[in-house]
């Protein structure tokens, strides 16, 4: 059989969404970015309302995340994406909104921004990546930086006595009334992938129906950032963030 016979429509088991763009995506080898990127848009395909979502894209990593998903697009400054996320959802209820946000841009420069939009309940998604790391501007200490974890700004480790303790953002949302869905996921394994797809699925039905806020946070590797390959840097995020950031729904009413 020749490759051409091989390659027909029938034979097929996976293509890419149509919202995927055609444009290279910037993000290093290994990053989980491009993964989650893909299982948004697929999300939205499904759920067929690809017409009536908005993403709001941070600071960061994922500055460029408009240019990947052809969706509407608004770009926030330094962790205001929960705030221009509720203008968004509150002038167009109809429309299913959601912000896509690193750590640095969620839980250290938009920590107000996130837990004031959290705690008002507003319906909209949050999908924030948690790789442990400021990984576009030079690998610094972030506020989810694990305990003893070397960075650019703490090469010996963070010192709790020094720098505080890694800040368990969805822990702290979970708590606000206003949260209805808060979860922990990965995209390092297909099995993990898919429960990761489902909760991102669930997150956007919640902003349609006006349930409240949800929080999908995915816990990732930063290869650049840890000084890892890809395969190094999987096997470290199972043996130390996950332990400290363990995965599963934390509520969800």
């Amino acid at each position: 059989m020749t490759l051409e016979e091989i390659i027909k429509p029938e034979n097929q088991i996976y293509g890419k969404t149509p919202l995927l763009t055609e444009t290279p995506m910037h993000y290093c080898p290994g990053c989980s970015h491009g993964v989650v990127h893909k299982l948004i848009a697929e999300v939205i395909e499904e759920m067929n309302i690809a017409d009536k979502t908005v993403g709001i894209a941070p600071v960061g990593c994922a500055v460029f995340a408009y240019n990947y998903i052809d969706i509407d697009w608004q770009e926030a400054a330094h962790g205001r994406a929960p705030a221009l996320a509720t203008a968004v959802k509150r002038l167009n209820p109809e429309n299913c909104v959601f912000t896509y946000q690193g750590d640095g841009d969620l839980a250290a420069i938009g920590t107000a921004e996130t837990i004031h939009a959290c705690n008002r309940g507003e319906n909209i998604a949050i999908f924030f990546i948690n790789n442990g790391i400021y990984g576009m501007t030079g690998g610094q200490m972030a506020p989810t930086t694990l305990e003893g974890m070397k960075t650019a700004t703490c090469p010996n480790g963070r010192d709790v006595s020094m720098e505080g303790y890694p800040l368990k953002i969805s822990e702290m949302l979970a708590l606000l009334d206003g949260t209805c869905y808060v979860t922990r996921q990965a995209v390092h394994t297909a099995a993990s992938t898919v429960r990761a797809k489902k909760a991102i699925r669930k997150a956007l039905e919640n902003s349609m129906a006006s349930k409240g806020t949800s929080i999908v946070e995915v816990v990732s590797t930063c290869n650049s950032g840890w000084k890892m390959t890809p395969h190094q840097a999987n096997k470290w995020m199972v043996e130390n963030m996950f332990p400290a950031y363990p995965l599963g729904d934390i509520k969800d009413r």
